[in-house]
């Protein structure tokens, strides 16, 4: 878990690092180092051993290519501000977009502004940020645009010793290969190292996604790419090694013998709002099944690692997935959802097949239900439910690890199955379901919980953002977070033959209405599966 309770970085020497001012801006060594103070308190209990420090006397420089793009300016821009806000990024530090628009860092800032928080009493540090930002003009496929770039790297650095690269590929991925290989051939530090941050997709299948990791791995080692799924960076999947392996409570319990069924939800109350072209290409089960929801349930199944360094974790998080059965076609629900005619709110009234860029008779799955199974010895038999899905009747995401009957039941058929709830957002919460003597006269028992709610237990609590932790994790060469390219391929061969179907027809497409639970069949599929879902409990929030 991040500690954002730090001790600014001390200033050091300053002469291994003198940035040369460029068009009128400032060095960005001294830029930077304005806006440090001696301590920034933050509200976050925990020790700050997990804060990256960097070295005062190295450069960095972050490259962020696609820089004109939605995911620049809506995420990597006010990912960046948020952490140089809270004094977390390298003093040393020159951002530059790389896009093929003719802009600079004033249509950049323009278009960046009104999603990021920027508070009144925040301004002089606002104008500070941007004046540690370049841009440059260029393609992507093109050697001398390449060679511009990392000039203007060279001259803004010129007397420093120690230069780090970090490239963000916030791109389409038709335009990766041509990409990586111009940063390998004319971008790479030659005064210290190179990370690369590739987005999803990756791939489409497993035959894509080979090709794409053996292009990556031809170019660069497995330690300098970082391939970024920002639920790794989410406060209560990251939760998920401390519960499971800090708690002696759950070790003997997690296992066949005990649990009866784990759930993992995705949900989204809103449909793709003008994204619809963009989705059509992929689909829910690529979208956010392959990355999101495996990387969770890796983390949940796998076994207890040697230590909480990057490489046991993943490690075990890939000898789990390598036990996963692939997924069969008929332990899959696949629905799209349908506009809900009569519904208050106009974008619900909108159809799926509506949407700008969807074709009329798209077959791209919105939602999507699967049942798998690990085939080992803690897990045999233990159905894995995972489920996600857009414009349905709630946003939540959560895990539910439900267990198994009390054997020799006295209460004549009143109790429930006792289930360990992890809520992933929105309001982070861990809470077991468990029965208790209903209060007053007589022995009846009564569903409720034991309830850990963040926000009520940690008082002002301001967790960081998913994004804040990995881009941090980048700068201190932590892979913790980031998915292996082992992990990768043993994601797609569980879903490969699965997609492939859905691909070509052969898994039935169901229709729901907008604001629903999703298809019947869904319901239908878990209930087969045997999880037990209980209509009197209802989690009230605190």
């Amino acid at each position: 878990i991040l500690s954002i309770t730090v001790n600014a970085l001390s200033t050091g020497n300053q002469d291994n690092c003198k940035a040369t001012p460029n068009n009128g801006h400032k060095s960005s060594c001294s830029i930077v180092k304005e806006s440090r103070q001696t301590t920034t308190k933050h509200n976050i209990p925990n020790s700050e051993m997990s804060v990256p420090k960097f070295s005062t006397e190295e450069c960095y420089a972050l490259i962020i290519l696609g820089a004109s793009g939605d995911l620049a300016k809506k995420k990597i821009y006010p990912t960046l501000w948020n952490i140089y806000n809270n004094e977390l990024l390298p003093q040393r530090i020159v951002i530059f977009g790389y896009a093929r628009s003719n802009l600079s860092v004033d249509d950049v800032r323009t278009q960046a502004t009104p999603h990021m928080k920027v508070e009144s009493g925040s301004m002089q540090k606002f104008e500070e940020f941007w004046k540690a930002n370049r841009f440059v003009k260029g393609q992507y496929d093109r050697e001398a645009d390449f060679d511009v770039l990392s000039a203007r790297i060279e001259e803004e650095f010129r007397d420093a010793t120690v230069v780090h690269r970090v490239f963000y590929l916030a791109l389409p991925p038709n335009v990766f290969s041509h990409t990586t290989t111009l940063i390998k051939q004319r971008s790479m530090s030659t005064t210290g190292w190179t990370r690369i941050i590739v987005e999803k997709p990756f791939g489409r299948d497993l035959a894509t996604s080979n090709v794409l990791s053996e292009h990556l791995s031809s170019l660069f080692f497995e330690d300098q790419l970082y391939r970024i799924d920002h639920y790794l960076g989410k406060e209560m999947v990251q939760n998920l090694i401390v519960l499971r392996f800090a708690n002696r409570l759950f070790a003997p319990l997690w296992n066949r013998d005990n649990i009866a069924s784990v759930t993992i939800t995705f949900k989204e109350s809103f449909g793709t709002q003008g994204r619809g072209g963009y989705f059509d290409n992929f689909g829910i089960i690529r979208d956010v099944m392959q990355n999101h929801l495996f990387q969770t349930l890796s983390l949940v199944a796998m076994d207890k690692p040697r230590t909480t360094s990057a490489e046991d974790i993943r490690h075990e998080k890939v000898r789990v997935l390598k036990d996963v059965l692939e997924l069969d076609p008929s332990n899959l629900v696949i629905g799209q959802y349908d506009g809900a005619p009569g519904a208050d709110e106009p974008a619900a009234r909108v159809g799926y097949r509506d949407d700008k860029g969807v074709p009329d008779n798209s077959q791209t799955p919105t939602f999507a239900a699967a049942t798998i199974f690990i085939h080992n010895e803690r897990w045999e038999g233990v159905p894995f439910i995972i489920k996600c899905g857009k414009a349905l009747n709630e946003r939540k995401a959560d895990v539910r690890i439900q267990f198994k009957e009390v054997p020799g039941n006295i209460f004549h058929g009143g109790d429930k199955r006792n289930e360990l709830v992890i809520r992933v957002q929105p309001r982070e919460a861990i809470y077991m379901k468990l029965m208790v003597k209903t209060p007053g006269m007589g022995y009846e028992p009564h569903e409720t919980e034991l309830d850990l709610t963040y926000d009520t237990r940690y008082k002002g609590l301001d967790l960081p953002d998913a994004y804040d932790r990995l881009l941090l994790d980048v700068l201190a060469g932590s892979q913790v977070n980031f998915v292996r390219g082992d992990e990768l391929s043993e994601a797609w061969r569980i879903l490969d033959r699965a997609l492939s179907a859905v691909d070509n027809g052969e898994v039935p497409l169901h229709r729901y209405r907008y604001g629903s639970r999703g298809p019947d069949a869904a319901d239908e599929m878990v209930t087969r599966m045997g999880y037990q879902r209980s209509e009197t409990y209802r989690w009230n929030e605190p």
